[in-house]
């Protein structure tokens, strides 16, 4: 069993008075000097300001405010009641009509006030046989009537939507109706974008002016890329949209860059980090020890304290003793030995208790510090910066020196070999 040597190195002003009733001459104008005490408490009554209200008025006025707005959403008979008007037509008095020639009926002041593009076409729409017409292009009849009837009852069945989805979100952006926009986006989103037609809604999303969309779509192109471009879609895209195709790939390159850069900065910390732990395993070494080695002047716990709380302990404990016997010391010479040596100067930059450290050649490195140039200095902090900040904290190792028990004494310059001696 072996152990280092460690000897030689080492005011409120209250208000009580009541508020006072001022009352103005003109008031007791023929009133006797000294009134009736009934009349006098009749007209201090009159007088006196309203009384607070009661305990639960403000929450009976909360819990009336939350029954209106309760009772301001729409209830399933009211939009039952829209629905059915859509269906059976009732007195309608307006004509939309379809590319393959459908009619559909429908209220002209329902459709005025639900779209602003609809009411400045029925102002100009020319009646015959007592109806409005007007004309919608550009999609199925089928997609037209759940248009038509969502501008009613704000309803649409699921397996209509699913099937002209991209129609209705062209519609309700040209016909300025954001509702409807809204749900045609969360469907997209949730039921309809694949691999095949991602390329597609995104170019539908960018004409229809749904950012949203436009951002989930490149997202997933970006994450699938490989997949996504052997399409029929892409190849169509790279022929009639160049400059879109040039923007996702761009955005490839930006998301590739920061994918690698991310990767870069979790691969410093984890050295960080383990540099931190290399601290915290030296400091545990050189002052309480660790299986065989340790500091003279203590008992070690032997092979029965195997399991030990430092996880960089066991890495340390090979250091020190290669340290300690290799012959090799010159700079350049044995990789090892080269760092230790940083790790000792680091830690030295990390301890704010230089005169009590039990951690070899700490004030050492302390005096050598100040015969160091500018630009090494700087490399060094910005190390021990980087390394406190892998844990978060700043005080943490000059805690842990608190804990030591301080020992006066020793000269700080000793040989590197007589760091580790036989018991």
């Amino acid at each position: 069993m072996e152990c280092i040597e460690f000897d030689s190195f080492l005011d409120e002003d209250a208000i009580d008075s009541p508020l006072g009733v001022h009352l103005e001459s003109d008031s007791l104008a023929g009133t006797k000097a000294v009134p009736d005490r009934r009349q006098y408490a009749q007209f201090q009554c009159s007088n006196a300001p309203d009384p607070p209200p009661l305990p639960g008025t403000s929450y009976g006025a909360r819990r009336s405010s939350l029954k209106a707005k309760a009772c301001s959403r729409v209830r399933e008979e009211i939009l039952d009641s829209w629905d059915k008007l859509f269906l059976e037509g009732y007195q309608a008095d307006l004509r939309v009509s379809a590319d393959d020639g459908t009619d559909i009926l429908s209220h002209s002041c329902v459709l005025g006030v639900k779209s602003p593009v609809l009411r400045a076409m029925l102002e100009e729409a020319k009646l015959k046989h007592g109806f409005r017409c007007i004309r919608i292009s550009g999609a199925p009849s089928e997609a037209v009537r759940v248009f038509i009837r969502f501008l009613y009852s704000s309803r649409f069945e699921q397996e209509q939507m699913n099937i002209h989805v991209l129609h209705l979100l062209v519609l309700s952006h040209v016909f300025s109706v954001s509702s409807l926009k809204t749900v045609c986006i969360n469907q997209l989103e949730r039921n309809f974008l694949a691999p095949e037609n991602v390329v597609d809604v995104l170019q539908l999303a960018e004409l229809c002016d749904a950012p949203r969309l436009c951002l989930v779509c490149t997202r997933m192109i970006i994450k699938d890329f490989k997949t996504i471009s052997l399409t029929d879609g892409w190849k169509v895209m790279r022929r009639v949209n160049p400059s879109l195709e040039q923007e996702l790939l761009e955005s490839l390159v930006e998301a590739d860059t920061r994918r690698q850069e991310r990767a870069k900065r979790m691969e410093e910390k984890k050295v960080y980090r383990q540099l931190y732990e290399a601290m915290e395993a030296l400091i545990h070494i050189c002052r309480d020890g660790c299986r065989t080695i340790g500091p003279r002047d203590q008992a070690l716990k032997g092979n029965g304290a195997a399991v030990c709380k430092f996880p960089a302990c066991k890495g340390i404990e090979l250091l020190v003793r290669h340290f300690s016997t290799c012959r090799v010391r010159v700079p350049g010479g044995c990789a090892n030995c080269k760092r230790m040596w940083q790790l000792l100067e680091l830690h030295s930059r990390m301890c704010f208790t230089p005169d009590t450290c039990k951690v070899p050649l700490c004030r050492h490195f302390k005096e050598k510090m100040q015969h160091l140039g500018r630009k090494e200095e700087t490399t060094w902090n910005l190390l021990v910066c980087k390394v406190l900040e892998s844990r978060g904290t700043m005080g943490f190792i000059s805690e842990r020196r608190k804990l030591s028990t301080p020992k006066p004494g020793g000269s700080s310059h000793v040989e590197a070999r007589r760091l580790v001696g036989p018991v």
